[in-house]
């Protein structure tokens, strides 16, 4: 990895900036950690709310197991160590929506240990980024302020739901790469089925740590901006707190190591609090919660269990259909799409159908906001569509043609009737053919004569057959004859 990659300029040379997140992703379990309240997303204010979520006297938290599991299972996902020993601590602070006065979270001995994840960044750049840890934790409630002009009110329906904070290393150095890994991120959890990944439900959320350094100095001060909800968001704090933090720099000021919070409408963040260090919230071992003890056959049972996983599936991709490591990665982010792009695959021009699905289908799906789960074209006509292509029934264009009726709805039914229904079929017959050219040639002579001194407008020629045979005639049989009759090489 490149210590001098993406450099910022600064007004008195060249800075580095150092990323990391600290990512909570909502564990997707049907209650919550410690209690048997309902998880669900949507209910009424204080309707999922048990005695232990608002902390009664006398009340006693009980693990549940699944939210275990499924953080085993993420640890698996990210190439990560599983730690067999872990513990619950509790983590002491106030706040109006923490009814207990503190959270149950883990400490020094996290349920998962290092791990590394790959992060395609473009269709240049791949890197390595670093899992430092994943713990369990409790979230706490929910704060509104914007009711009353004097009052603030407490939701506790998230009070209690299990979170995974998954700590990164400081391996990003720009806001692409930062906003990229939480990309892949979510794509593995919602793969494994560990987390939705609904980041406007606050299922995912990250905090965005940043500093800035000359290039081989040691790690600057930090800061770390709380809550972004956004992969876009994510990217803007990055670029906004460099530039920030580079500018109080270079103006002879220190950064201070603070929480700071981001303002949507300005693109901005503003300070919260200083940044507490991890004796301020006086952690201390769990006195309620015994140490999390796991047998190793369970977790090789739930490895065994592991869908295929991104990184997985796109060396697969490459090595089974001879695609690039973008056009692989880009198919292989999203569950949904992976399983489509294999469904016209099966059997057929791997980079063809790549093509296909990530050119023209996701081009319309996006233009008309539809997921890939609702197109209206399937992967198996989709693929019977390029089957017409690959066996010379009709060229690229014509199938565009096609893919737009098929896909607005106005041809219902296999491509092929569609094709015999508008009589799309391209024409090979090379007397055909050279008998369009013989009339274009003989129709622009001007032109015949360029072409010989300017062999680039040749184009213009291929142009003119094809519009005369509305675009049915076979391209390559074209270029051939053409080329025969005006002799350009």
């Amino acid at each position: 990895m490149s210590e001098t990659r993406h450099l910022l300029q600064g007004m008195t040379g060249d800075w580095e900036v150092i990323v990391g997140l600290e990512v909570h992703a909502q564990v997707s379990s049907v209650s919550k950690l410690f209690s048997g309240a309902s998880a669900e997303y949507g209910a009424g204010p204080n309707e999922n709310v048990s005695l232990v979520d608002a902390a009664m006297p006398g009340m006693l938290p009980v693990i549940n197991k699944y939210c275990v599991e499924q953080a085993v299972r993420t640890g698996l996902g990210l190439n990560a160590r599983i730690n067999l020993w872990s513990r619950f601590d509790r983590k002491n602070y106030f706040y109006p929506d923490l009814p207990q006065g503190y959270q149950i979270s883990q400490y020094k001995d996290p349920i998962v240990g290092e791990g590394e994840i790959e992060v395609e960044v473009d269709a240049e750049e791949t890197i390595t980024v670093g899992i430092e840890r994943l713990h369990l934790e409790q979230d706490a409630g929910k704060s509104i302020h914007d009711l009353s002009p004097r009052e603030s009110h407490v939701d506790l329906n998230r009070s209690g739901v299990a979170l995974m904070e998954i700590v990164s290393r400081p391996d990003m150095r720009s806001a692409d790469e930062g906003a990229a890994y939480f990309s892949k991120l979510r794509t593995i959890v919602r793969y494994l089925g560990t987390c939705d990944g609904n980041m406007e439900e606050g299922s995912m959320r990250a905090d965005v740590n940043v500093s800035v350094r000359r290039p081989g100095e040691p790690l600057g001060t930090r800061t770390e901006t709380k809550n972004v909800n956004s992969i876009r968001y994510v990217k803007q704090v990055i670029e906004y707190e460099a530039r920030r933090q580079i500018e109080i720099l270079e103006a002879g000021g220190e950064i201070d190591q603070e929480t700071r919070l981001f303002d949507v409408k300005s693109g901005a963040t503003r300070t919260m609090r200083s940044k507490e260090d991890a004796h301020d919230y006086r952690y201390f071992p769990d006195p309620d919660l015994l140490p999390l003890e796991l047998d190793p056959a369970w977790v090789e049972e739930i490895r065994a269990g592991l869908p295929e996983l991104p990184d997985v599936k796109k060396h697969r991709f490459m090595d089974e259909y001879g695609l690039s490591a973008y056009d692989a990665a880009v198919l292989a982010a999203d569950k949904a799409k992976a399983d489509y792009f294999e469904g016209v695959a099966k059997g057929r021009d791997g980079k063809l159908a790549a093509n296909w699905v990530t050119g023209e289908l996701f081009g319309a799906l996006n233009k008309d906001g539809v997921d890939i789960g609702d197109s209206p074209i399937g992967a198996d006509r989709l693929g019977k569509l390029i089957d017409l292509i690959k066996d010379g029934t009709i060229s690229g264009k014509i199938a565009k043609d096609v893919f737009a009726l098929m896909f607005e709805g106005a041809e219902a039914g296999d491509p092929a009737e569609i094709v015999d229904k508008r009589g799309l079929k391209q024409v090979t017959d090379a007397g055909a053919i050279e008998k369009i050219v013989d009339e274009i040639i003989a129709a622009n002579p001007d032109q015949v004569e360029q072409v010989k001194e300017k062999p680039k407008t040749f184009g213009w020629f291929v142009g003119q057959v094809m519009k005369a045979s509305q675009g049915k005639a076979n391209p390559q049989a074209v270029n051939e004859i053409l080329k025969r009759k005006l002799g350009v090489e």
